[in-house]
């Protein structure tokens, strides 16, 4: 489960914001999860919660936010959504989309005391 590690790896940064901007307790996590990140929002809320037990953030409010995927199509010279990767451009019916959006997973915020 590469969710749990990513958990982790949030609470590094929380943990290290926390000590450079001195705050002691974090309430609420809003993450952007995008559509072809590759991650499974049911495991990243499990691993959520084990991964900040003990830390800054224990108890903390996960808040997540789906971000659907983006293309590009040249045919059309336009910005296009993507519900799968390698989908045609719904506009056009054409293949030659490039995937511009939807491939991150960020912190978006933090509620802290």
């Amino acid at each position: 489960m590469h969710e749990l590690a990513l958990c982790e790896s949030i609470r590094s940064i929380i943990e290290d914001q926390a000590r450079a901007r001195n705050f002691a307790r974090v309430e609420r996590v809003a993450l952007e999860v995008g559509a072809f990140s590759g991650v499974e929002i049911e495991a990243l809320r499990f691993g959520f919660d084990v991964a900040m037990n003990g830390s800054v953030a224990q108890g903390a409010t996960l808040e997540i936010v789906e971000l659907p995927g983006e293309g590009w199509c040249m045919p059309c010279a336009r910005a296009v959504r993507l519900a799968q990767r390698y989908d045609a451009c719904p506009h056009c019916g054409g293949y030659q989309v490039q995937v511009t959006g939807g491939e991150d997973l960020k912190i978006r915020e933090l509620e802290v005391c």
